[in-house]
């Protein structure tokens, strides 16, 4: 795989809008710390899609941050909640500020040399953008599997559906409703 000079991935993607990203992630209180009402809801993400894997995912300029996550076995250690920004794909879901589907990332040169496909086995990738009231893109949803998944119109519609149910629960929760 190729780096440039900073050490970054050349495919992965500039993400301008990270440092007003983090700024709105910490005024909100979230991206920082893992939280149940998050692994809640990766848990719940998890079983409608019938994945193995579910996340919440925060980015800063540096790193992916799981505040919820779903990961049989996994949970205990913080250290499985973060991974660099070069690796997986929710950074492509950030800077193109839409879904992303991937049933079998070896099928998109693009995206099969991401050490996560070598490094951890990830086949199958779904995951959208939590888009919130200031049109910040927050971070992601998503899923993988380590098999080939035909995640289809079904799974694009529930992975929307559940990313404006988060952010809408992030918005009541900004208000002190919940």
């Amino acid at each position: 795989m190729m780096h440039d000079p900073t050490g970054r991935l050349l495919l992965t993607p500039v993400d301008d809008e990270a440092p007003a990203r983090v700024r709105r992630l910490r005024g909100l209180g979230i991206g920082q710390y893992p939280e149940p009402a998050f692994d809640a809801f990766a848990d719940r993400l998890a079983e409608l899609t019938g994945a193995p894997y579910a996340m919440v995912n925060f980015l800063d300029e540096k790193q992916q941050f799981f505040a919820g996550l779903h990961a049989p076995g996994n949970r205990d250690g913080d250290a499985c909640r973060y991974l660099a920004r070069d690796h997986g794909y929710c950074p492509h879901v950030v800077v193109r500020r839409k879904a992303l589907v991937l049933e079998d990332v070896r099928d998109y040169p693009r995206f099969a040399g991401n050490p996560v496909v070598d490094e951890t086995g990830i086949r199958s990738y779904l995951g959208a953008p939590l888009i919130d009231r200031t049109a910040t893109v927050l971070g992601t949803v998503s899923v993988v599997d380590v098999e080939p998944r035909r995640w289809g119109t079904a799974g694009l519609d529930t992975i929307k559906r559940m990313a404006a149910e988060l952010v809408d629960q992030i918005h009541r929760r900004e208000a002190g409703v919940i």
